[in-house]
């Protein structure tokens, strides 16, 4: 049978197996659509292969560009803009402009929109067997083209990504309107160019000609040159890395802190200064749209206790819009052994900062088969915190319901955080049906999924239960604005204008 036969065919909330053999339920096609653009990195899990979440993405973004294309355009643009996600929003997109080319001519510059999103596009479309994608494709690549600029070029160009900017040229001959453009497609090209037209093109060339530290500098600074351009073209010194300091982006810095660390940078007390407060400008740090878990990987590999306060800071203003929770509020974080790793290091931070939105008054369960107190401070960082918890056992997504029950702890909403993976005990649903009937007949439930295996703990039918997906900040807000009455997140997905974008 195929998934879409399972997906539109059948009765929804029917009973499947997850991926450890244990009974779980399938939700909506819209559902699966959207948690599989927002949690598959297509890299390994747990419990599948790259090549198993490839297949199986590729399956669900041909099925459901066959029946829902509309929903699957939306649902891509969301993934890209709110959730964050790349890789999985271009292959849906590539897989649209076969079905449904308005759609995709519709929907393009709002899912590529740099240079590499480009080259992985034309990548995916040349792994589809697609080719160039014929003149529905090349007029988009052409939109994106025109506005190609000098940055860009010298930015972005590097080979061995797949398709260059060069590459994507001659794939779709656009016509620059005028000569700088004709300039830097020429150059783009691996052309003769005249450069007197590309004053930062020239400035990089004159970079890798360059002989003393003092020329290399004066090239970076004229040129404005990018960090990546730089280190390409020459082995960075101090001095270089200094120069490259106020012109990498937030996202850089973060990435970079051990290397200007280990270049001795951040000796100078003024560079130290420049960056724990480029890590702490709030409008910076919404602005560069940091996934939460960057920042959790980076504290842990970096060991300069100023940086480390900054990262804490810096966690703690990402959430500083989080809408309040309310006081009568359960969160429970899956420690199973299936979340070690990025899932854990996620959780743990959207728990923390989820349970310091309570005002410190929910509980904080973690929970393995068995049920721990995590003894959280509203007043210790979620960073520090989250540091400490690790991944142990297996996996029963009902205990910590079940001690709900015992205890007779009234919530008005239960958000749990795992990967829904349970091998023993027995399931949320139903001791969730259990605590409703028991003590509180109205409490919500959220289910934070971070993983993309597609089998549910909850059936679609249940009012009072919502799935939220994905690795962003957003995934926090929407638990938020749900427990305020707002809609789901594929709701919100259904809802989006596309003509409005």
């Amino acid at each position: 049978m195929s998934i879409a036969k399972k997906l539109f065919g059948g009765s929804q909330g029917a009973k499947v197996f997850n991926k450890d053999h244990y009974p779980a339920y399938t939700r909506s096609a819209e559902e699966q659509y959207v948690q599989t653009l927002l949690t598959n990195t297509m890299s390994h899990t747990f419990y599948a292969s790259q090549h198993e979440l490839m297949d199986e993405a590729a399956q669900l973004h041909h099925e459901m560009a066959a029946a829902r294309p509309d929903f699957m355009a939306k649902a891509i643009v969301f993934a890209r803009g709110e959730g964050l996600m790349r890789l999985q929003p271009l292959f849906g997109l590539a897989i649209l402009s076969i079905y449904r080319p308005d759609l995709f001519a519709l929907i393009f510059l709002q899912v590529v929109r740099i240079p590499s999103d480009l080259s992985d596009f034309l990548t995916i479309l040349k792994g589809l067997g697609r080719g160039e994608g014929g003149r529905a494709v090349k007029r988009q690549v052409n939109r994106f083209l025109s506005g190609v600029s000098e940055y860009w070029a010298v930015k972005y160009n590097g080979r061995g990504r797949g398709y260059s900017l060069g590459d994507a040229i001659a794939t779709a001959h656009p016509k620059p309107e005028e000569l700088k453009q004709q300039a830097l497609f020429r150059y783009l090209r691996g052309q003769e160019a005249n450069l007197a037209l590309l004053p930062q093109v020239e400035a990089l060339e004159q970079l890798k000609a360059a002989q003393t530290e003092e020329e290399r500098i004066a090239c970076i600074e004229r040129g404005k040159l990018p960090y990546e351009t730089v280190t390409g073209a020459i082995k960075p010194s101090k001095a270089v890395w200094e120069a490259l300091l106020v012109q990498m982006p937030t996202f850089a810095l973060l990435r970079h802190m051990n290397a200007l660390h280990r270049a001795g940078v951040l000796e100078e007390k003024r560079n130290l200064e420049y960056v724990v407060n480029r890590m702490t400008d709030q409008q910076a740090l919404r602005k560069a749209k940091i996934l939460p878990f960057r920042l959790a990987t980076a504290f842990r590999q970096v060991d300069h206790p100023e940086l480390r306060d900054a990262l804490r800071e810096a966690v703690e203003l990402t959430f500083d819009n989080l809408p309040e929770l309310g006081e009568r509020t359960a969160i429970f974080l899956d420690i199973s052994g299936s979340m070690n790793g990025s899932y854990l290091e996620t959780g743990a931070v959207f728990a923390l900062a989820l349970y310091k939105k309570t005002q410190g008054s929910s509980l904080f369960w973690l929970f393995d088969t068995n049920v721990y107190d995590a003894k959280p401070s509203r007043h210790d960082s979620i960073l520090t915190q989250a540091e400490r918890i690790r991944a142990v056992g297996g996996t029963d997504t009902g205990a910590p319901v079940r001690k709900l029950i015992e205890e007779r702890k009234v919530v008005d909403q239960i958000i749990i955080i795992t990967d829904e993976q349970q091998n023993s005990g027995s399931p949320f649903y139903q001791q969730l049906k259990r605590y409703r009937s028991k003590v509180n007949r109205e409490t919500k439930a959220f289910i934070v999924d971070l993983a993309p295996y597609r089998h549910a703990m909850v059936p679609d039918q249940d009012p009072r239960s919502f799935y939220i997906y994905g690795w962003s900040d957003t995934v926090l807000s929407y638990i938020a604005q749900s427990v305020q009455g707002y809609r789901s997140m594929t709701e919100r997905v259904a809802g989006m204008d596309l003509n409005a974008l």
